[in-house]
């Protein structure tokens, strides 16, 4: 999205269907009537264009010419041709954060396909700003939990500090449980279980820059994307919240930058071939709808 974006219609072309009128979020269109009374739709990017290319897409005449897009990078939509929407809604149903991993590892092309559902995602403003990171490397793996579980050992020696306690009990309760979880994992890990990645043979990280107001919002959306796509494939996955609480601390950054990735993880799955696949879902508890 670099560079000054230009944005015209067609006036031949344009059927004057007002369309792009109607979807452009940044109010880049308007519609012109001259003193004989012809009526026409003009473009003023100076309105803030966010190149999100909706009124490439929604025209059906070929009447807008971006900047930012050519015609060849716009495909046809076949809706009739898209998941029923009970197949869709099973999908879901079934998707589970399976832990029970092979050590088969995940094929690159699936990998690919799961990055870019992810990469398809909405951005706020359409700014575009994650970028992903995808590691299969073992001794890669290793160092992610391992920087993981020494974060959670200073956290938790904090935690339990008898000075630092009292304090943490007032501004923190909840987190004063996860001590006793910060020791049980690394127990575990000294004994060779590690229960940060489970045995996964992929983590795809989900980065955006420090700054970026959005980032964690749009690397959830992205997550939710590569996370379904992963399920439809046959590739188990789960969240890896416990990296993202703690890669982005001090430890965690220096791995980061070690590992050439610049901002901050907001979001991320650790992958695998499952050993089993769930022949059941349960039905979830209710939750509450209002419709006003």
């Amino acid at each position: 999205m670099g560079g000054i974006i230009e944005v015209r219609v067609a006036t031949e072309l344009c059927a004057k269907c007002f369309r792009c009128v109607r979807v452009c979020p940044s109010k880049v269109f308007s519609i012109k009537k001259d003193n004989d009374g012809n009526v026409s739709v003009v473009a003023d990017t100076s309105m803030g264009c966010i190149a999100c290319g909706h009124c490439m897409d929604v025209c059906e005449h070929d009447a807008v010419v971006h900047s930012s897009f050519e015609l060849s990078a716009r495909h046809g939509v076949n809706r009739y041709n898209l998941p029923a929407a009970d197949a869709l809604l099973n999908l879901m149903k079934i998707r589970r954060s399976n832990r029970a991993f092979k050590r088969e590892a995940v094929l690159d092309d699936a990998l690919d396909r799961i990055v870019d559902a992810a990469t398809l995602a909405p951005t706020a403003t359409n700014a575009r700003e994650l970028s992903f990171v995808v590691v299969t490397a073992p001794e890669r793996l290793h160092k992610i939990s391992e920087c993981v579980v020494k974060e959670f050992s200073d956290m938790r020696k904090k935690l339990t500090n008898p000075f630092l306690r009292p304090f943490l009990r007032m501004v923190a309760p909840d987190l004063i449980r996860y001590a006793n979880v910060f020791r049980r994992i690394e127990n575990a890990y000294k004994e060779g279980d590690d229960q940060i990645l489970r045995g996964a043979t992929a983590v795809i990280l989900i980065c955006a820059p420090r700054k970026a107001r959005f980032g964690i919002h749009d690397a959830n959306l992205a997550y939710q994307n590569g996370s379904l796509m992963a399920e439809n494939l046959g590739v188990s996955q789960f969240y890896t919240g416990f990296v993202c609480s703690a890669i982005n601390r001090k430890r965690g950054r220096r791995l980061l930058k070690e590992m050439g990735i610049d901002g901050e993880v907001k979001a991320g799955m650790a992958l695998g071939m499952p050993s089993f696949y769930y022949p059941y879902y349960l039905d979830r508890e209710p939750v509450k709808v209002t419709k006003l």
